[in-house]
């Protein structure tokens, strides 16, 4: 088995989109497309958005992975070898992660972050700290070879919460959006996490899956998608989960490409307007969330990360960590903003309200 892929990151590619700067200038009605939206630092009804305090602390560890899917809002692929976050900063992390006692949780993402040389060694020590681990992990990583087959095990001995990209329980639309065999190396990956315990009643192993759109589309309602994922995996695969995540994908990178490739760029950015509902505000992740890049800069969300926006705050990476000075920080809003804001909200862990 082993995952085909159907196309290079936007940066290997060349692309005006590999450029941060430019996708802001297409958001903002400044490049490829003349609609202008209404601003969405507008649309929420206050001049400055702030944060509550630093509960999770999530880590962008490297854009390397061994997948290159459709809509990735990373631009991660095989081809980013360079962006790793090394040893040094990985330290620093732990350092701020021990002196900051409101971080109850460490977020690790990528790419996939498991092809990180020091993911396992980083894992462990947050693990001393007595802190929860969440590896966002893309199943298919586990079957990609053997150095990586015992990664079930391991993530039980820590207890790692997993959170497990799967856009839908068919072959067919999964491998769409994430290339020619995912489906089959994903399932092969859960059945490996499910026999150590992972999202069996009563194990304390949590096994959640991540559902996006496979189109320029708002997700369906959580309860229901997690409801029927449920019913056909387990039918179909004899496969246990404990959630579902419903994910909007925002209209940056990759799905940025997509939406302006198909021409559906303007009505996706009238769907998340129109479903715009400030009753998610609140709830936003920006509010009790880090988010640090593979460097060590400093960014109010992953998204937000992507485009290079750092944090509005002097401290803008973590050689000159302050918890109590970000604290102070107005949180960065643009248009993307829209896709977290839309329906139910999207976070990463699934709908707010």
């Amino acid at each position: 088995m082993g995952v085909k892929q159907k196309s290079k990151s936007l940066k290997s590619r060349g692309t005006n989109l590999s450029d941060t700067f430019f996708q802001l200038q297409v958001l903002n009605g400044k490049e490829v497309v003349d609609e202008q939206f209404p601003k969405f630092v507008d649309k929420i009804g206050t001049a400055a958005l702030k944060p509550s305090e630093i509960e999770i602390f999530q880590l962008n560890i490297g854009k390397l992975c061994n997948q290159t899917c459709a809509h990735c809002h990373v631009d991660a692929g095989p081809d980013r070898k360079e962006e790793n976050m090394d040893r040094a900063t990985l330290e620093d992390c732990l350092e701020i992660i021990a002196s900051v006692p409101t971080i109850h949780t460490v977020d690790i993402t990528g790419g996939a972050p498991e092809m990180n040389p020091h993911f396992k060694w980083f894992v462990e020590e947050v693990t001393k700290l007595g802190k929860k681990v969440m590896d966002r992990c893309n199943l298919t990583i586990i079957m990609a070879n053997k150095r990586y087959h015992a990664l079930p095990a391991f993530f039980a001995q820590h207890k790692v919460h997993v959170v497990s990209s799967l856009p839908y329980f068919s072959k067919k639309r999964t491998d769409s959006q994430r290339g020619d065999g995912v489906f089959e190396d994903s399932i092969a990956a859960l059945k490996k996490l499910n026999e150590v315990g992972y999202g069996k009643e009563g194990s304390g192993l949590l096994l959640d899956l991540v559902y996006n759109p496979s189109g320029a589309f708002l997700p369906a309602d959580q309860e229901t998608l997690q409801a029927e994922f449920k019913r056909q995996l387990k039918r179909k695969y004899d496969i246990d989960f404990n959630m579902l995540y419903a994910i909007t994908n925002l209209p940056i990178a990759r799905f940025l490409d997509y939406l302006l490739e198909t021409g559906n760029y303007a009505e996706y950015m009238e769907k998340l307007i129109d479903a715009f509902n400030p009753a998610t505000v609140n709830g936003l992740m920006c509010r009790n969330t880090v988010s640090v890049s593979w460097d060590g800069y400093i960014y109010d969300c992953d998204f937000n990360q992507m485009l290079d926006l750092k944090v509005a705050n002097p401290i803008q990476h973590i050689n000159d960590f302050d918890a109590k000075a970000l604290n102070d920080r107005n949180i960065v809003l643009n248009q993307h903003c829209y896709g977290c804001t839309a329906g139910a909200g999207s976070s990463c862990g699934g709908e707010i309200v």
